[in-house]
């Protein structure tokens, strides 16, 4: 056994922790931590074990609202922690939040953090089946966490204050962490993209994005004569109820609209050939994709809603419009692709503003910095953990 602390972390898919938790994960190996990943595994598995991580496939699905199988995903989970005994357990998103604190507290694992990675599509939708989900959810998420006595991790203040506002958590569990920070020698300044601009939509492709948003901007823009190629990014997420249907992105990719270059594994070199990174986003946590670009020195056009305001500054490395409002983001996207020089003044300002704000080493410093405080709250030795 190690003397390393021991750090599980419950992510529900495999291709979520490598392209938003890996940087952390790795630094806290570094930082003195034993390291493992409990996670459903699809097409990543073995880049996490070739890393050096433990990895322990899981069967938790955000799919599935199968009774049967999610009581057998929390027995799973509580066999897993009472068998690893983690020190500290580390879950990201909704249902690892909600699963993974209840089996963390049957486990009686010391130290619980809950992640939220955003507020997710039950917070954004108005439909009547919408607002009964998100009381129901209001009231699991109340219980779990307080029986838990978790810390709380939001991305944003706007998430922090719904749920206090709510009466879900209280303001002396939480703490404020934008996300896990962005690798800004790996997404870095290039050479400005040439031939006919390219503005990009990268991310899942779900309604709850803006992907319709989008596309009907660039139609707009298209039939004003206006210069551009219209990209999305991303792969159809079958597992979320906000998925845009493969038929759907088809139809429009058919029609001229927009180009459809599916999921892209090498994000520094896809956002090199963008002129304009987009997110039409109804809510977010803290958008990585929007700091990527910006590391880039990508100009973004974003919606006015919790998570992108925090990377867009307006005028600045960027413009925020209203969500659902194709009108005014053709008109954002038209005004930068008449203006090159604006276009490249405001991707150095975001560039700017992720060194100083959004960098790895600061980001995923401060998370190991919590899991630091808490062991020693719990009694560990400092120098079993790399404390300075």
């Amino acid at each position: 056994m190690t003397d390393r602390p021991r750090l599980l972390y419950l992510i529900t898919e495999d291709w979520y922790f490598w392209s938003h938790r890996l940087d952390l994960a790795q630094m806290a190996v570094e930082a003195g931590f034993d390291v493992s990943i409990a996670t459903r595994v699809t097409d990543h598995g073995q880049r996490i074990l070739a890393s050096g991580f433990r990895l322990f496939p899981i069967g938790l699905s955000r799919k599935s609202r199968n009774l049967l199988a999610e009581c057998a995903s929390i027995l799973e989970l509580v066999r897993l922690y009472r068998r690893e005994r983690p020190d500290i357990v580390h879950h990201v998103a909704l249902k690892p939040i909600l699963y993974g604190s209840f089996a963390a507290w049957c486990a009686g694992v010391p130290i619980i953090i809950n992640a939220f990675a955003g507020l997710g599509y039950v917070f954004t939708g108005a439909a009547r089946r919408g607002r009964l989900l998100r009381a129901c959810l209001r009231q699991a998420l109340r219980a779990f966490l307080r029986l838990s006595r978790s810390v709380i991790v939001f991305q944003n203040r706007d998430d922090r204050d719904l749920l206090i506002q709510e009466r879900v958590v209280e303001m002396e569990q939480t703490r404020i962490i934008p996300g896990s920070g962005v690798d800004t020698k790996t997404f870095d300044l290039g050479p400005p993209s040439t031939g006919v601009p390219i503005v990009m939509l990268a991310s899942r492709m779900l309604w709850d994005k803006g992907v319709e948003d989008f596309v009907e901007a660039a139609r707009r823009l298209k039939l004003n004569g206006v210069l551009g190629r219209y990209v999305l990014v991303g792969r159809c997420d079958e597992h979320n109820p906000a998925a845009i249907p493969p038929g759907q992105l088809e139809r429009w990719t058919g029609e001229g609209i927009v180009e459809w270059w599916s999921h892209r594994d090498d994000m520094p070199s896809t956002l090199a050939l963008a002129s304009i990174v987009v997110l039409p986003s109804y809510r977010e946590g803290l958008p990585k994709v929007l700091m990527e670009a910006a590391a880039c020195g990508k100009p973004l056009v974003a919606t006015d809603v919790p998570g992108c305001r925090e990377i867009v500054r307006h005028g600045v490395n960027g413009f925020l419009v209203q969500p659902r409002d194709p009108a005014a983001l053709a008109a954002a996207i038209d005004s930068l692709l008449r203006d090159p020089s604006r276009r490249l003044s405001m991707g150095l300002a975001g560039r700017e503003a992720v060194i100083r704000h959004f960098s790895v080493e600061q980001v995923a410093g401060q998370v190991i910095d919590l899991y630091r405080e808490l062991l020693q709250k719990e009694g560990h030795k400092p120098q079993l953990f790399g404390a300075t």
